[in-house]
């Protein structure tokens, strides 16, 4: 944010970054040597580490699964090499919007789904841990924030960000029993014995680096079953939309991208307008149901400008002006709507609009 109140995004790296350009991932340009820099140990210049670019071709940013699950991996790599300058941007590949990362790494694309694994397995999940789900009384949601708060430090914010992003212990209760407003993302309540906070637990449990790289390089086969959370137009299941009963079908998904999507919620914080609890790129209207709208971008963007993309106003209008959004460099702007049967939601194939 600049002096002047204005919105500032870093389309382009800080000068003293030395990014080379960036180039198409379809080539596979081999990496880049950028000049050296001081400040190593001993005070001589350092060799800063080559950009590498690595074309994510297996996620679509028309799906919202998908859009989730990319910037739950910026989000990932950026906390695992936190000098590396990483950024993302999009990219149309034969129609559909594919992500693509770049970072001063000396990672190779074949050995990041076995670093990214490495790193997920290894970071702290307690929010995941505080309830099963989201059916929680203010009265110990706001115990669960006030120690997330004390935890919180200006190098981790992670419990306090997945707390934020969870719901809000100041809002009117949801029912009569007492329990906090909650994030428009959750879609699973307890049908089938499945819960929100838990199914994001076993997700964190049992993916590894397999279902990470199918997921990021591969088209999506939908090969795991349960343990989706709903995200995915695919497991809509209504019956009015299936030859069968969906309960006679397992539900199936991609693990990978679930796990990723996890990530992302951080960026998706929840927050107080007047007496409703509203989470960050939704917008709700009586008549017309609860949607959420995502953006598509071609600029390369770090996590933190991403977190502030996706709290422009623009975004939630009816009619999105794209004469105001193309000079931020947002190429295209997506929306899904959420349904709700019974104590699931689902969300529709996302339109352009």
């Amino acid at each position: 944010m600049t002096s002047n109140g204005q919105l500032r995004l870093d389309f382009a790296p800080a000068p003293d970054a030395a990014v080379p350009p960036v180039q198409s991932p379809t080539t596979g340009p081999a990496p880049q040597p950028v000049d050296a820099q001081a400040g190593g140990p001993d005070g001589n210049p350092q060799p800063v580490v080559a950009r590498r670019e690595f074309a994510l071709k297996g996620l679509d940013g028309g799906n919202l699964l998908g859009f989730l699950a990319a910037v739950g991996a910026l989000q990932s790599v950026t906390a695992m090499e936190p000098a590396a300058n990483w950024r993302m941007w999009w990219q149309q590949d034969s129609g559909p919007w594919r992500p693509a990362l770049s970072g001063n790494t000396a990672l190779e694309p074949a050995e990041l789904p076995q670093r990214l694994a490495d790193y997920l397995r290894d970071t702290d999940n307690d929010a995941l841990k505080v309830s099963k789900d989201l059916t929680i009384s203010t009265d110990e949601f706001r115990k669960i924030a006030k120690t997330a708060q004390g935890k919180a430090t200006c190098s981790d914010r992670r419990f306090a960000d997945f707390i934020t992003s969870f719901g809000c212990e100041n809002t009117p209760p949801r029912d009569k029993k007492g329990n906090i407003q909650f994030t428009a993302l959750q879609t699973i309540a307890g049908s089938g014995r499945q819960y929100f906070l838990d199914t994001m637990l076993r997700t964190v449990q049992q993916t590894d680096s397999e279902h990470l790289r199918r997921s990021l390089f591969e088209p999506w086969e939908r090969k795991d079953r349960r343990l989706g959370l709903r995200w995915d137009p695919a497991e809509e299941r209504r019956y009015a939309l299936r030859w069968k009963e969906p309960s006679s079908e397992p539900a199936r998904t991609e693990r990978g991208a679930n796990r990723l999507a996890i990530e992302a919620l951080p960026l998706l914080p929840t927050a107080i307008s007047g007496a409703r609890l509203e989470t960050t790129g939704f917008r709700q209207e009586r008549r017309r149901g609860v949607y959420f709208s995502w953006p598509i971008w071609i600029c390369p963007l770090s996590i933190a400008t991403i977190a502030s993309v996706m709290r422009l106003e623009e975004l939630r209008r009816n009619e999105p002006r794209h004469e105001r959004l193309t000079p931020l460099g947002i190429a295209a702007v997506y929306r899904s709507r959420r349904v709700t049967e019974g104590k699931q939601r689902n969300f529709t194939p996302a339109i352009p609009v």
